[in-house]
């Protein structure tokens, strides 16, 4: 079975103490005792795997058997993802976590039927977002933990067209395929995926001109929480991603 991860703030190269929300859903939560064994990691790179010594009510003692760092994907993918209804926006953020997504944008697209205000109703959210790509972080064993940025508008997001090596738009209706687009072996490529009603012309159009390619995944049309993670997998196999 592949060893539970827990995140800690830095990895410690000798003996230590899990403590703290990670301490205690080790220990109450999945019950781990002395003798068994776990990952943790700072989220950055750098992973431990470690020995439990002694458990107690909410802390283990660690001993660190093994420690190293794992280098940052490459090319990056960053996925701006509309905001979407219900939980659907936090599906999203799952699946493209568990699936490698470097870096979440929070977009605010036209057709958007959730609308994240800016005060303490979208600080909310935008904590919920935060909080499932830790927790999907976890649950994939990744050593990276993607970065959530604050919400986007097309503005904002048209900027980030211009910073990236690739920016590729996800609509069903488009003639290209992404297998049939050049990608880079360096740098950010962003993926913007729209909201339930699709992308309005008048965002393509902008997207478009700031450097963005429409591109196609497949024959079949895909939920806004299923397509990053769908396009990560397959930008997985056509660059360095996974090798």
């Amino acid at each position: 079975m592949t060893l539970a991860l827990f995140l800690v703030e830095t990895v410690p190269a000798g003996d230590f103490t899990l403590d703290g929300p990670e301490g205690r859903h080790a220990a109450a939560v999945r019950r781990l005792r002395a003798g068994e064994e776990l990952l943790v990691s700072d989220g950055r790179g750098t992973l431990a795997r470690c020995a439990v010594t002694a458990a107690g009510k909410d802390t283990l003692d660690l001993a660190v058997l093994d420690r190293w760092t794992e280098p940052a994907p490459a090319p990056r993918v960053v996925v701006a993802q509309a905001l979407a209804k219900g939980d659907r926006g936090e599906l999203a953020v799952e699946l493209a976590t568990e699936a490698g997504a470097d870096v979440i944008i929070p977009w605010r697209a036209r057709r958007s039927v959730a609308k994240w205000d800016d005060g303490p109703r979208g600080d909310k959210a935008l904590a919920k977002w935060r909080a499932t790509a830790r927790e999907a972080a976890k649950q994939s064993r990744r050593a990276w933990l993607p970065e959530v940025t604050a919400p986007m508008d097309l503005r904002a997001l048209s900027h980030r067209v211009g910073e990236s090596a690739r920016a590729l738009v996800l609509e069903a209706g488009e003639a290209t395929r992404l297998s049939a687009v050049p990608l880079p072996a360096e740098g950010d490529i962003l993926l913007v995926v729209g909201p339930e009603g699709g992308i309005d012309p008048a965002e393509l159009d902008a997207l478009t001109s700031a450097g963005a390619t429409p591109v196609r995944l497949g024959p079949t049309v895909l939920r806004t929480s299923t397509a990053a993670a769908v396009a990560l997998g397959a930008l997985g196999v056509l660059t360095p991603r996974w090798h």
